[in-house]
């Protein structure tokens, strides 16, 4: 369900074509390349290209891994715009077999077992299933999907077998937060229809977050977020009640977790972000896109009381960061777009 706030940019050609040239940039840009890599002995130094065949470039891997789902949705929702062949060429020539089989070697390696651990195990799984959404009306899709396939088995094994020594969630508003890592994941067991990891994440969610009272939204925004804990958190509970019993106890969660009025406007104030050249700093374009995508998704499930705020707020986040997204310093526009995706068309 769509929110009801005043009117947001929608996902319409010339956005969406903004979106999908700054990822095609983004996953083709090599160096700089921030570099979270085990070296185990001499033989592992080599070049990203080498060590991770599929997602290189981007700044990052995590960052390439989201930067290709944006491209993904950015090519279902404008499946005939003039950047989408250089889209469809591009996936043809990274999610490859080949490609995907030394990624996955490279996630079996010992000592290894938690690379990536959640943030972009999340977004990989979110990757694949926007592929598996895009290949019921793009044929293309389906071989990348396919290829990534045996490293989406993989992921998904190794959170199945994570979530129960969890037994702590992290709540930081960066890469380690748990709530958003079971948030994209959950998007892939409910598409691919997997019980056993949508009730691994149900349950872990529960044991987590289901006693929080009165969360201390006052304590947010540490100075590199760019997620809420409390919100994330909150969505989560919000899908997962839904998925086990029709919605009807988020209310009640919500009423004991909702922080204070004094608390909660720390949330419906977007953050200013005093250098978008900083690296760290960026990460707050980063948090009030972040919040506008969990606000979108909670506002038909929170008091009817909330709406106008949340409107307005949602509004508010959206304007202020959405610009970041496709100019500015690469150290923002290497993973901006996504948030800014998220936060445009995928709330429901």
């Amino acid at each position: 369900m769509a929110c009801d706030a005043s009117p947001l940019p929608p996902l319409d050609a010339a956005l969406a074509a903004a979106f999908a040239r700054v990822a095609l940039a983004n996953v083709t840009t090599e160096y700089p390349f921030h570099l979270a890599h085990l070296v185990r002995d001499g033989a592992d130094l080599a070049p990203p290209r080498t060590l991770h065949a599929g997602f290189f470039g981007s700044y990052d891997w995590h960052s390439c891994v989201h930067m290709h789902w944006t491209l993904a949705r950015c090519l279902r929702r404008h499946p005939h715009a003039p950047w989408a062949a250089d889209a469809r060429a591009h996936f043809d020539a990274r999610l490859t077999a080949a490609a995907i089989t030394q990624e996955l070697a490279y996630f079996r390696a010992p000592q290894r077992a938690s690379f990536e651990r959640p943030y972009g195990w999340g977004w990989l799984l979110k990757l694949q299933a926007e592929l598996g959404a895009l290949a019921m009306h793009d044929a293309a899709a389906a071989r990348w999907r396919d290829a990534l396939a045996p490293l989406a088995g993989h992921i998904t094994d190794s959170l199945l077998a994570f979530l129960p020594r969890a037994d702590y969630p992290v709540r930081a508003g960066t890469h380690g937060n748990s709530a958003f890592a079971l948030l994209l994941a959950l998007d892939y067991a409910q598409q691919i229809q997997h019980p056993a990891l949508v009730r691994a994440i149900g349950d872990r969610a529960r044991r987590w977050f289901s006693r929080d009272r009165r969360y201390p939204a006052a304590y947010e925004p540490s100075g590199d977020d760019f997620l809420s804990g409390g919100l994330t958190e909150a969505r989560l509970m919000q899908r997962v009640f839904a998925g086990e019993h029709g919605g009807c106890d988020f209310a009640d969660w919500w009423q004991a977790f909702a922080p204070a009025p004094e608390a909660l406007a720390h949330w419906l104030a977007p953050v200013a972000v005093s250098d978008a050249t900083d690296a760290k700093i960026v990460h707050l374009h980063g948090l009030n896109l972040a919040r506008a995508w969990c606000w979108r998704g909670l506002r038909p499930a929170l008091p009817a009381e909330l709406h106008a705020a949340v409107d307005a707020a949602i509004a508010a986040h959206i304007a202020r960061s959405l610009p970041a997204a496709t100019a500015g310093h690469y150290v923002g526009t290497h993973w901006l777009a996504s948030f800014a995706l998220l936060a445009l068309d995928d709330a429901a």
